[in-house]
């Protein structure tokens, strides 16, 4: 059953107006709320429902993919969330939210099914979990769900005391982590397209295929985060997660269907070892679309001191049969020459052994963002005798595909986890970064610098060379027929 109530903690921030205002009144739009639905925006500032409300719209006209098309629409919708300040530290917020939550509930015929999402600093995750339980906002009888936002933790330790504390209010069961690269439709639809083509099915495998490579770059600096960026870096606030979670999507298989059990065949690295497989950047000056782009430590907020990574490439290797003796290597930065998340199946070459000085490897590159597609590149020999890349492109992108919050919140809505990160994989993936956390605090693994606007650093290149391959980057991956000379027919 979907909750009816939505209760947003942290209701005035960023993610609130870029993401979730805008996801809900899509959702709504496309008849995926229930009827009534009752919205409930937590917040500090001295907003009334009229003030809030024109906050909200303003946040659905800019950022919704449907923002534009009917102010009337955006408008009636606002008029659903209802306003409230609450002191997150404070008992007697929680007695009067308790009120109001359930006086609109009961003025709306609602059952007190509950959603509450916290979209607010990690340290008031287990707080507020504890405040919904003692004030009686959980109902008894009813669905509540609890709906957390990274970062699950710093480290290992401190991810096992934040799930330990939400667990004392809340069943496991009731607690959704959510990672929105996990809502990214390509993301989601990666077991299905493999298990839907045999073909792949038959080919995915350490028999076919050379390498995997997993890319999400970004040509944004830190911006107006500084202030929490400069403490985590790129293997806390992008590894960690999204990074490792993309793995586990990527090389789970039908014999393997929980994503857990990828992550416990990723060989451990030491500290010790650490430098052998994983590369730390971090950007410096440099020029972009003619345009001078400022270095990391002359950000505002950065200490011009500071040692916090933009970068990390690592190369894992997994003990499974299926992927075994296959290197994945997984890099992601700001500031980097493209904004691209995709995932590069680089096949084995039959002629290697003949040609090893013109590798004809076919590629199947799955593009997560900005431009959904699943592209294959084949060869086919052209007209002097050469073969040539031809490439084969399905693209998905349209206005009308939900955007990864969208799939998100509805699924939590109806109490649907698959998509949703879960304790477990996020342990492991906190015990397998723990020693490049360690590695990197002793500088054991050094710090390269690179151009604001470049690829990143040169040294990252060395992670794939050692197993005779090398990156691939967009010119390499984007082939067009018009680049491609006419086939031979027939010989």
């Amino acid at each position: 059953m979907l909750a009816s109530t939505f209760v947003l903690f942290g209701a005035t921030g960023d993610l609130a107006k870029r993401k979730l205002f805008p996801a809900l009144y899509n959702l709504h739009l496309d008849g995926k709320l229930p009827e009534p639905f009752a919205i409930f925006a937590l917040g500090r500032k001295p907003y009334d429902d009229g003030l809030f409300r024109e906050h909200a719209a303003e946040s659905i006209k800019r950022f919704s993919r449907r923002g534009q098309a009917d102010a009337g629409r955006i408008a009636r919708f606002a008029e659903r969330i209802h306003y409230q300040i609450v002191d997150a530290t404070d008992a007697q917020s929680y007695a009067s939210l308790k009120r109001a939550v359930e006086q609109r509930e009961r003025e709306l015929g609602l059952p007190g099914d509950r959603l509450f999402y916290l979209s607010v600093a990690p340290e008031h995750f287990g707080p507020i979990a504890a405040h919904i339980r003692s004030a009686g906002l959980a109902k008894e009888g009813a669905a509540t769900r609890l709906v957390i936002e990274k970062p699950f933790g710093r480290d290992l330790e401190s991810a096992r005391a934040l799930n330990a504390s939400l667990n004392e209010s809340f069943p496991a069961e009731d607690i959704y982590f959510i990672d929105h690269y996990l809502g990214k439709p390509m993301v989601q639809n990666l077991q299905s397209l493999i298990a839907a083509n045999p073909v792949l099915r038959a080919v995915l495998s350490n028999k076919y295929v050379a390498n995997v490579q997993i890319t999400a770059s970004e040509t944004v600096g830190v911006e107006t985060r500084a202030g929490y960026y400069d403490g985590a870096g790129a293997l806390r606030d992008m590894f960690q997660n999204h990074m490792l979670q993309l793995l586990m999507m990527t090389a789970r298989h039908s014999e393997i269907f929980d994503k857990r059990k990828i992550m416990e065949s990723a060989y451990p690295i030491s500290k010790d070892e650490a430098a052998l497989h994983v590369v730390r950047g971090q950007y410096a000056a440099g020029v972009a679309n003619g345009k001078a782009l400022a270095a990391y430590r002359d950000e505002p907020g950065v200490a011009p001191d500071s040692e916090t990574e933009t970068y990390v490439a690592a190369r894992v290797w997994l003990d499974d049969p299926i992927w075994r003796g296959v290197p994945f290597y997984i890099r992601t930065g700001k500031r980097l020459s493209e904004k691209s998340t995709r995932i590069v199946f680089v096949f084995k070459d039959p002629l290697e052994a003949h040609m090893p000085d013109k590798p004809v490897r076919n590629y199947l590159t799955i593009r997560v963002q900005p431009d959904e597609s699943v592209d294959f590149q084949l060869n086919l020999l052209g007209m002097d005798g050469e073969l040539q890349p031809v490439p084969l492109r399905f693209s998905t992108k349209t206005e009308e595909v939900p955007e990864a919050y969208e799939r998100l919140l509805y699924d939590a809505l109806a109490g649907d986890p698959t998509y949703f990160a879960h304790w477990d994989e996020i342990e492991l993936a906190w015990k397998w970064v723990q020693p490049l956390q360690e590695a990197f605090a002793s500088n054991l693994v050094p710090l390269h610098l690179y151009p604001a606007g470049s690829n990143g650093p040169e040294a990252a290149n060395r992670l794939p060379e050692e197993q005779g391959f090398a990156w691939l980057e967009q010119d390499d991956l984007d082939v067009s027929p018009r680049e491609t000379e006419p086939l031979a027919v027939g010989s």
